[in-house]
């Protein structure tokens, strides 16, 4: 129903800055929830940030607050998350999904999210 392609991701020094795109097509819905998730080798993916697809509420990770900012153009179908002054331990595969089912912004757990990218690489230098 919802399809997603994250772009953006690459390599980045540590203290740098990236933007991570997350296009989606098919049928997305005003009521739905566009989230953010990461995942580190050897790590559990986890929630970074999620935005309300109509309205502006936001949900962060404690981890990222502050220095992510997710925002979306409903108008070209494409949520965003700024990543500032990022971490090494920031580094890790990016995917973007889609919560269909909940009216709580942000919802950490990737069985909660209906749709899923393929994710994007990001990678921090230190």
């Amino acid at each position: 129903q919802v399809q997603l392609v994250e772009s953006g991701g690459g390599l980045v020094q540590a203290g740098g800055s990236l933007r991570l795109s997350c296009a989606a097509s098919g049928r997305i819905l005003a009521t739905h929830i566009l989230g953010w998730f990461r995942q580190a080798p050897g790590k559990e993916r986890e929630f970074v940030a999620a935005i309300k697809w109509s309205g502006t509420q936001t949900a962060y990770a404690p981890a990222v607050n502050g220095r992510f900012t997710i925002s979306k153009d409903n108008g070209k179908n494409t949520v965003y998350l700024q990543m500032n002054n990022l971490h090494p331990q920031d580094a890790g595969v990016y995917t973007c999904a889609v919560d269909s089912d909940s009216a709580v912004v942000g919802r950490r757990r990737v069985d909660q999210y209906e749709y899923w990218g393929l994710g994007t690489q990001v990678t921090v230098s230190s």
